[in-house]
């Protein structure tokens, strides 16, 4: 469970802290002989605070009691949680043992709060995510959705705004207008400061009113800039947690600028939270392909031995947009392309792809293998990266601006809009193969996929029949995250005749003609993962200083050369510079080819 505020609020002397502590200690007696916890206990545990904040977690579990954090496993040995918040001293009604019972076989209830809810983010992405769980019956029975800004707005408002947002799943869309009523129907706003404890408070009374008679667990999404996730993690903590429930919070990127204000983060985070209630999302490991990556790889035979440096000359991981910053530059131009997409979203697919088999499917065994790779990658040097920024460029009559030309972005802006770079990994099973990053604003197409491609065949016997280029003989496995996903496998075939012509040809694993479901959005499945306490596909701290130990030392120097991007023009291809990188390594980039269906 959180934790509260650092610093005591009553400080105590030696002889009160013993006095409280004794007193403290009957109490817990007295819980240890009992699974129903009395609201009139509650209160004079909260008077018995010893530093003025929460008792956080007190599991009873056989007849024992201990101030120890709740954990998914002693929750599933049948240990009761409960939260004791800070309250004010005891009422004559209380001290006559007056009071309400939480029985441990009550029903529980969610309660989402996103805070930032006026936000493009929450409008945009998280209401819609939360309909589609809700109408596809993923959410829980009983559950409040709470949007939480400093805008003013009322109730109405809030579910006015959303409401145009929110699209029916199409095999189900008959039900789709009762649907919409009912779940807008679940949505209240509130509006307060993001450091103010006492707004806080008052959500906090709002949330009650919802959760009464039941075990009350709670969700903040932090949908804000990261300037304020501190402030707001110390108030939703000590404010605003559950009383006999979990709390947990989701953090939205980005974690930091470089590995210092990421640890200076974390270390902020911590002081109310434990690690366990933090969740950093990265919606990319949410989205269906890379769900996917482990079960192509741990579930087929013929993968598995084909995976490493015997087999694969090199990995690609390329990122592109069709489109520029559009008016939004003023955040890009803090971040960059190498922060917003190469150091999170690709690195993230990397590690994935990269992994050793993990013990099991449990998240922290997943995680501890994304962590080995990251470990053992070698920092990111700067002969192994091009940066670029986009030009204006006229095309079909249309002029396309530049990135500078964008009235939120400094006119002398060094900021990058493409990046391509060389990584390694120093392990046995990947030495010596180059990982390549693309990642690009305002390019010819957007898409995001990995190709695999793999060794020439030793003494190909119809090398001949490709000329000197032996490219065009290898075969390569691409993995289409997105738009129109898709797996295809390109092999050499032989085209029906007399003749011995031989073809490139694609066993082709299209999702839209093979699947007729729709395919959830990222969003949709992080969040309900955040519900269900399922942590495998959310990054943690451990993880993220390793991402960011990469990437620290070359942006630095980046940044204090005042390197300049090479300017490439909208709507291209991006900047010369990637394709000598890729020579540098003999590799050629996969989404350069002339055949529109290998792209």
């Amino acid at each position: 469970m959180a934790k509260c505020l650092a610093k005591s609020t009553c400080p105590l002397s030696p002889a009160n802290f013993s006095a409280k502590l004794s007193s403290r200690n009957k109490l817990l007696q007295k819980l240890s002989s009992s699974t129903t916890l009395d609201y009139l206990t509650v209160r004079k545990l909260q008077a018995n605070s010893l530093n003025g904040c929460s008792l956080r977690a007190v599991p009873i579990q056989h007849g024992l009691a201990s101030t120890t954090a709740v954990t998914p496993e002693s929750t599933r040995k049948g240990s009761m949680p409960i939260t004791i918040p800070t309250g004010p001293p005891l009422t004559p009604a209380e001290e006559a043992g007056q009071g309400v019972f939480i029985n441990e076989g009550a029903e529980s209830t969610v309660t989402i709060t996103v805070v930032g809810a006026s936000g493009d983010l929450a409008k945009k992405k998280i209401f819609p995510a939360l309909f589609a769980l809700y109408y596809e019956g993923c959410l829980p029975k009983h559950f409040t959705i709470y949007g939480y800004a400093r805008s003013k707005m009322t109730d109405a408002e809030l579910r006015n705004i959303i409401s145009g947002k929110l699209t029916c799943r199409i095999d189900k869309s008959e039900n789709c207008g009762d649907k919409t009523e009912e779940f807008l129907q679940r949505c209240f706003y509130h509006s307060g400061q993001y450091k103010s404890e006492d707004d806080f408070r008052e959500l906090d009374k709002k949330l009650k009113e919802h959760e009464t008679g039941r075990v009350a667990n709670r969700l903040f999404y932090l949908s804000i800039p990261p300037n304020v996730f501190v402030d707001v993690a110390r108030c939703a903590s000590c404010s605003s947690s559950s009383a006999n429930g979990w709390t947990r919070v989701i953090v939205e990127k980005p974690f930091g600028r470089d590995s210092e204000s990421s640890a200076e983060l974390t270390k902020g985070l911590k002081q109310y939270l434990s690690e366990e209630q933090i969740y950093r999302i990265d919606h990319y490991l949410g989205k269906e392909l890379v769900e996917n990556l482990s079960v192509l790889r741990f579930s087929n035979l013929v993968f598995e031995p084909l995976w490493s440096r015997q087999y694969i000359r090199n990995v690609q991981l390329i990122f592109s947009e069709d489109f520029g910053t559009e008016g939004r530059g003023g955040y890009f131009d803090n971040y960059g392309i190498i922060r917003d997409i190469m150091q999170n979203h690709l690195l993230q697919i990397l590690a994935l792809f990269a992994m050793e088999t993990p013990v099991s499917l449990d998240g922290e065994d997943i995680r501890n293998e994304k962590v080995k790779v990251l470990r053992s990658m070698m920092p990111l040097q700067l002969e192994n990266i091009v940066i670029g920024q986009y030009k204006s460029h006229v095309k079909g009559g249309v002029t396309y601006p530049g990135y500078t030309d964008d009235k939120t972005v400094p006119k002398n802006s060094l900021t990058p809009t493409f990046a391509a770079a060389a990584l390694f990994i120093d392990n046995s099973r990947w030495d010596g193969v180059p990982f390549l990053m693309k990642a690009g604003k305002a390019l010819h197409n957007r898409r995001t996929e990995i190709r695999v491609q793999f060794r020439h065949v030793p003494g190909n016997l119809y090398k001949k029949k490709f000329g000197t280029d032996l490219d065009r003989a290898t075969n390569e496995l691409v993995i289409r995250v997105q738009p129109d996903e898709a797996i295809y496998l390109k092999i050499n075939n032989k085209i029906p005749g007399l003749g011995m012509r031989l073809d490139r040809s694609n066993l082709n694993l299209h999702y839209a003609a093979r699947y007729s479901g729709e395919i959830p959005d990222a969003y949709e499945r992080l969040l309900l993962d955040a519900i269900e306490g399922e942590r495998r596909l959310f990054i943690r701290s451990d993880e993220l200083d390793a991402a960011w130990s990469l990437f620290t030392p070359m942006l630095k120097e980046l940044e204090s050369k005042k390197v300049a991007p090479e300017l490439y023009p909208y709507g291209s291809r991006g900047p010369v510079g990637a394709h000598y990188l890729a020579a540098k390594y003999n590799v050629r980039w996969g989404d350069t080819s002339a055949d529109p269906q290998q792209q």
